[in-house]
């Protein structure tokens, strides 16, 4: 990394070179990234320098840290309920180097997120889940439920900040309501329910490579019995495990743990299963956390004396319904909102996403940052 002093340097130079790079636009096509130094020797200097600091001085090097050759920044990718619209969901990305939402471009035409329905009539106290994950640099949206309560989608849809969206292999049964969670690059489906209940499917597992062009979903060991089709349930990817509760919150319920490498369904530890009160996620699949929706407070797994420790609370936590844990930042969707904890930090921080006006937040991942072509902006 650049020290202060260096980086102080450099920036200043940048922005007392601005004006001449402005009043000289129309005569020049290309203006050097440092006066003075070829591009390919200054891009090397300005990549140890936080793109949020490039990002102020000026339009050729906001250009550089969305180019595809510079090195790339992590961004939010969320799923957001429209303003008055229970009935569809829309994907955002949140920049936080320029502080902005993003709509991504739409789905293929003949993927229709209008199918997928978040609130029924018949339930009117809870939503019907929309199950998405972020694998390999890719969001994957894989069970929703539609208005007569069929599984919404045959195929996984996909997006991928550099080549936009495209369909997985076709499920071989469809479903909602599931166990969904991943594994060193490997997608894990299981039990759920489709159309109608059927204890076959409630049972099964599936699982696919999204890397492998070729993969299709392939049959793993089944679970002993269909107790994990009662909700949307998140299997975390934790030192070779799926681990995985059959109910939310502070409801009696029951844990398992599949062994990947065994293809081998275990008990869940008992201090484990005490501490599964609300969502979970797996920092590297090294580091297990899970935010007790209740009492709005974090905590992280020991596994040698299999108990869970608390390191951090707050009430914009409660009511937590969603988290993803990656680069030191754990991202959290509650009743508040999108928070992000940087448990790095001593004490952890917490921050706030501010949502576009009248979105409500359905699940967040982290994904690299977008290529952007519009800098209409201005410095």
């Amino acid at each position: 990394m650049a020290n202060s002093s260096s980086t102080t340097t450099i920036i200043t130079t940048a922005k007392r070179q601005k004006h001449c790079h402005h009043h000289h636009h129309h005569k020049d096509h290309h203006h050097l990234l440092i006066p003075g130094l070829p591009d390919h020797i200054a891009q090397l200097c300005l990549s140890s320098i936080n793109p949020s600091l490039l990002f102020k001085v000026c339009h050729s090097w906001r250009r550089l840290i969305y180019s595809p050759s510079f090195p790339s920044f992590f961004s939010l990718y969320a799923i957001l309920s429209p303003p008055k619209s229970h009935h569809s969901i829309q994907f955002h990305n949140f920049d936080p180097i320029s502080n902005t939402w993003k709509i991504l471009p739409p789905p293929p035409q003949n993927t229709s997120l209008q199918n997928i329905l978040l609130r029924h009539p018949s339930f009117l106290s809870r939503n019907l889940s929309v199950q998405s994950i972020s694998i390999s640099d890719n969001l994957i949206l894989l069970a929703a439920t539609t208005y007569n309560l069929s599984p919404a989608l045959s195929h996984p849809l996909i997006f991928n900040p550099y080549e936009g969206w495209s369909s997985g292999p076709a499920l071989a049964t469809p479903r909602r309501w599931c166990v969904l969670g991943t594994y060193n690059g490997t997608v894990y489906v299981a039990s759920g329910i489709g159309s109608h209940f059927s204890i076959d499917i409630a049972k099964s597992m599936e699982t696919w490579d999204p890397i492998n062009n070729n993969s299709i979903w392939e049959k793993k060991t089944e679970m002993k019995d269909g107790r994990f089709s009662r909700e949307a349930i998140e299997a975390v990817g934790w030192r070779g495990k799926l681990c995985m509760v059959n109910v939310k919150g502070d409801a009696a319920k029951e844990g398992v743990v599949y062994d990947v490498e065994e293809d081998t369904w275990k008990e869940m530890p008992e201090g484990m299963l005490l501490g599964f009160r609300g969502p979970a996620a797996a920092m590297e699949e090294e580091v297990m956390y899970v935010v007790d929706e209740g009492k709005g407070i974090l905590s992280r797994y020991n596994p040698e004396q299999d108990v869970w420790e608390e390191i951090f609370e707050s009430q914009r936590l409660k009511g937590a319904e969603q988290m993803v844990a990656k680069r030191g930042r754990i991202c959290v969707v509650s009743t508040a909102g999108i928070s992000v904890i940087d448990i790095v930090a001593d004490p952890p921080k917490i921050s706030v996403v501010d949502l576009p006006d009248g979105f409500e937040p359905v699940a967040v991942h982290v994904l690299p940052r977008m290529p952007v072509t519009d800098f209409a902006v201005q410095v």
